[in-house]
């Protein structure tokens, strides 16, 4: 019997401690994608991103065009030219496709990098805003609630928007 009470009194110290803690322990959330879609300097650079990839689609385009072109010239006066002409057209052929494939593949790697380099310093500001204003609320984690599943406490997106003045 004594020992039920000893453990008895041990489970709810065990009980009791974890409740303490567990209290203690303050959390908020904040929507990082929220703030990043609609953040000033982030539609700036969108739109930055969506003019050097139209850049891009149209110099492809004028790129595969004169490849068509080319291309059905040349079937055209296949039968009237040597074999030797049509051997040297046929590499030029295939050179103009490796290019247009190069092109797109480097204006991609191109588009991603710049898009990294401008995200990136945004991010890094959108991160130390939410640290700051973690801190000042005495948040000891601050989740980022697009990837949670239950989100009962307090929400900083707002917060974080005024500080970084949007």
């Amino acid at each position: 019997m004594k020992q039920i009470k000893t453990l008895l009194i041990a489970a709810l110290v065990i009980l009791g401690a974890n409740q303490t803690l567990t209290a203690q322990t303050k959390t908020a959330h904040v929507d990082v994608s929220e703030i990043m879609t609609k953040m000033p300097a982030m539609l700036d650079a969108q739109k930055q991103l969506d003019k050097l990839s139209t850049t891009y689609d149209a110099d492809y385009k004028k790129m595969v065009e004169e490849y068509q072109a080319k291309l059905k010239k040349y079937e055209a006066e296949a039968a009237t030219v040597t074999e030797v002409i049509n051997t040297e057209r046929s590499k030029e052929v295939q050179d103009m496709q490796k290019r247009i494939v190069d092109y797109r593949d480097n204006a991609q790697k191109e588009l991603q990098q710049k898009e990294s380099d401008i995200v990136k310093p945004l991010m890094e500001k959108v991160r130390a805003s939410i640290q700051k204003v973690g801190k000042a609320k005495g948040y000891q984690y601050v989740l980022d609630g697009s990837t949670l599943l239950l989100a009962d406490g307090p929400n900083l997106t707002m917060d974080v928007k005024k500080d970084l003045g949007f």
